[in-house]
């Protein structure tokens, strides 16, 4: 089969690798029916990260079982499944307490699990599947592939986006700033608006990401940064946000987002702190913040969103505005890269 290797800095490819097979009774194979390029796969592509010899990368797919250990009881053959971004064996502690991306046995795809056993990567044809019944969501029948977009999603960037709004505690009411206008902020104000929100602020300084926004729920857009924005923010919420959702992981957009919220307002933060952000506890404690966030437990998300695409409640699938064979994954890359395209898909 075909997955994609990452070497270093700026270079991807594609390669033939071998045929991944069932190493445990709990596994599935799935064949990989999309798949897509992450904001977060963009740091070791940058150099960001380090590259410590040559992997496979990639961590949100959607597929077909073609195979399942004869232990897995929740999948089958032929079923249509979601996979979160981190496979989790569903029963340890911290999966009980919801939190899946800190399984005790489980990892993350292109990455190594607990145990240091290398991963496939999701930007591939086929993919092993340890712990197929924690990790794995069926649907209930075979899903049109007008739908398969906004599937795809639910294995990371609406799961993420949601994160934020829950961690900020977004209800019914609340104001709301969004500083991210990458596939999670744009999520995170579907969230937003999905939790009840009355304002949604969202930051953004391109237009058709303004225009998706605003087409998502977002009440008003504020292209300034710094000073300037946080006083745009604060105008036009009579003060400052009841919630801050921060989505991009660097230290000027912690600091703004925590500049825009009011005394006592609350910070959800779901960005890959990739570029060293900082929590001021001094303007936290003053302003009596509430601060909460961290790698998206996505798959105890899962069955709610999947219900809201299910029904045409929320269609986050437009995120994606560019779609590629996995042959072009390298253009992917480069165009996100180059903030030519939201979110770019890849089909095996």
């Amino acid at each position: 089969m075909r997955s994609t290797i990452i070497h270093g800095p700026r270079d991807i490819q594609l390669e033939s690798v071998p045929d991944p097979t069932l190493s445990a009774d709990t596994d599935a194979i799935v064949r990989i029916v999309r798949t897509c390029v992450c904001g977060s796969d963009l740091w070791p592509y940058r150099g960001a990260e380090p590259t410590e010899g040559p992997h496979p990368i990639g961590h949100e797919f959607i597929g077909i079982v073609e195979d399942a250990g004869p232990q897995v009881r929740t999948v089958r053959n032929g079923d249509f499944v979601i996979a979160p971004f981190a496979n989790s064996d569903g029963t340890c502690a911290n999966c009980s307490n919801g939190i899946y991306t800190s399984c005790s046995r489980g990892g993350f795809w292109g990455g190594r699990n607990r145990a240091g056993e290398q991963l496939g990567g999701a930007q591939a044809e086929y993919v092993r599947v340890p712990f197929a019944d924690g990790t794995l969501v069926p649907l209930p029948s075979q899903p049109e592939p007008d739908l398969y977009a906004s599937l795809l999603t639910l294995t990371d960037v609406m799961g993420t986006g949601h994160h934020a709004a829950v961690m900020a505690d977004v209800s019914p009411g609340s104001s709301v700033v969004v500083v991210g206008d990458g596939a999670v902020g744009l999520c995170a104000v579907i969230a937003a608006k999905r939790l009840g929100a009355d304002r949604i602020v969202a930051m953004s300084r391109h237009s058709p990401r303004q225009a998706l926004a605003k087409e998502f729920g977002a009440t008003d857009i504020v292209s300034e940064r710094g000073k300037e924005g946080v006083a745009h923010v604060k105008e036009l919420l009579g003060g400052g946000a009841d919630c801050a959702l921060e989505c991009v992981g660097m230290k000027d957009s912690m600091a703004q987002a925590i500049a825009c919220l009011r005394p006592g307002g609350r910070l959800g933060f779901v960005g890959v702190p990739a570029g060293a952000p900082e929590l001021p506890v001094g303007v936290i404690f003053g302003k009596n913040l509430r601060v909460g966030g961290g790698v998206a437990p996505v798959r105890g998300y899962i069955p709610e969103l999947l219900t809201d695409v299910l029904e045409g409640v929320i269609d986050p699938g437009r995120v994606f505005d560019l779609e590629v064979p996995l042959t072009d994954v390298a253009r992917a890359y480069e165009a996100m890269d180059q903030r030519a395209a939201i979110k770019a898909m890849l089909i095996p």
